[in-house]
């Protein structure tokens, strides 16, 4: 970070003395001294410093000082979460083989053949993937989903129960909130949040393994969604189904969500307590650990290392855990393709577990997205997580 140092301003020259009057005669009388409180030119009074130079030094001595309060706080914030990227995660903390990954809508409306998912399989039994969450959605603003979205759901799911025995194959199904914007699902309409457990029967019947819901943006504090996830684990429950959820990053501070609910519409995170009154709601939640904003490997890295601990704090061990990986590549404000690399994101995953709870069973890693993903992306997680 830059700061900008106060400007300096040369002294005004000493006046210069009048020479001494000859014996008996009086110095010849001069004009008044400038009045500095009425001058029209900005100078200060003999031997003082121009007033517009006194400005201009005090306000880039309040423009130093705003800079180093909101500065300052970051760059420990930051320092911190280097720090925690420091060490060696703990022997053991690999694969549970308990890990998912979200899977593009192209498995389900025709656009993938037998061949792509004969690649799929041969490519997942060499990882530690049991959950597939696959794009079934969007459901409509009302709840409903439409059947026309998902027209080879039956083909995909009877492949991969042939191809890779004991893999599941989940319906991810999201829409956009109306939590900051006019345009979107209300959660707090009733009949909605009823539409939605109607869906979640709807994929079911289909086959599915699971219903995995990916509801955005979502505020912390949200008492229709802990509703909704009560009202479709009773569904799931009675299917011996799974109910897994996409879940909104911890806050790294303190209460840093209602900060940033008085600066922006988008708080971004959610509160650990609420994270935990969800994760008791679930069978599955999956961190969406990526897009966070940070700027090196390192500090993010730490950030991930940060919120697995987090997550783990406030998940009960019959809740199984993932943390997500970002397999794709962006750079932007909100994901720096540079520093949200899968070796960082599982090493991170790697610390917080050896730090916080080791022998976590029901834990693992979520890879996002398969259509995005990399040779790259793959390789870090099996040298890094699989082994």
């Amino acid at each position: 970070m830059e700061g900008t140092e106060p400007g300096r301003t040369e002294p005004a020259a000493e006046p210069k003395a009048e020479p001494a009057a000859a014996d008996g005669d009086q110095a010849p009388p001069g004009p008044p001294p400038p009045d500095s409180e009425s001058s029209t030119d900005g100078a200060g009074g003999a031997g003082g410093e121009p007033k517009k130079k006194k400005r201009l030094r005090r306000i880039r001595r309040t423009a130093l000082t705003v800079l180093l309060v909101l500065l300052l706080p970051l760059l420990t914030a930051e320092t911190a979460l280097r720090v925690n990227y420091m060490g060696d995660p703990a022997d053991g903390t690999h694969t549970r083989n308990r890990d998912a990954m979200w899977l593009g809508h192209a498995w389900v409306d025709g656009r993938k053949k037998d061949a792509d998912l004969t690649a799929l399989a041969r490519s997942l039994k060499t990882t530690g993937i049991r959950d597939l969450y696959v794009h079934t959605g969007p459901m409509e603003h009302d709840g409903t989903l439409p059947e026309s979205l998902y027209p080879r759901a039956r083909w995909l799911i009877d492949g991969v129960h042939r191809e890779l025995p004991g893999v599941r194959v989940q319906a991810f199904l999201g829409d956009v909130l109306a939590t900051e914007g006019p345009d979107g699902m209300r959660l707090d309409n009733a009949a909605t949040r009823a539409a939605v457990v109607d869906s979640a029967r709807q994929v079911l019947d289909v086959g599915y393994d699971g219903v995995h819901l990916d509801l955005e943006p979502l505020h912390s504090g949200d008492r229709n969604y802990l509703s909704l996830l009560e009202d479709v684990r009773a569904v799931t429950r009675a299917r011996d189904a799974q109910l897994s959820v996409a879940a909104h990053q911890i806050d790294p501070l303190p209460a840093l969500h209602s900060v940033f609910g008085l600066f922006t519409k988008h708080p971004k995170w959610w509160s650990q307590e609420y994270f935990g009154q969800v994760a008791r709601r679930v069978d599955q939640i999956a961190v969406m650990s990526y897009d966070t904003a940070q700027p090196l490997e390192g500090t993010y890295g730490g950030y991930v290392a940060q919120q697995t601990s987090l997550a783990l704090e406030v998940t009960p061990p019959t809740t199984h855990l993932l943390m997500g990986l970002p397999f794709y590549y962006e750079s932007n404000f909100d994901h720096w393709g540079h520093a949200e690399t899968v070796a960082a994101a599982v090493r991170g995953v790697r610390l917080g577990l050896s730090r916080t709870d080791a022998d976590r069973e029901l834990f693992g890693v979520a890879p996002y997205i398969d259509f995005a993903a990399t040779d790259t992306n793959w390789k870090e997680y099996r040298d890094g997580w699989v082994r």
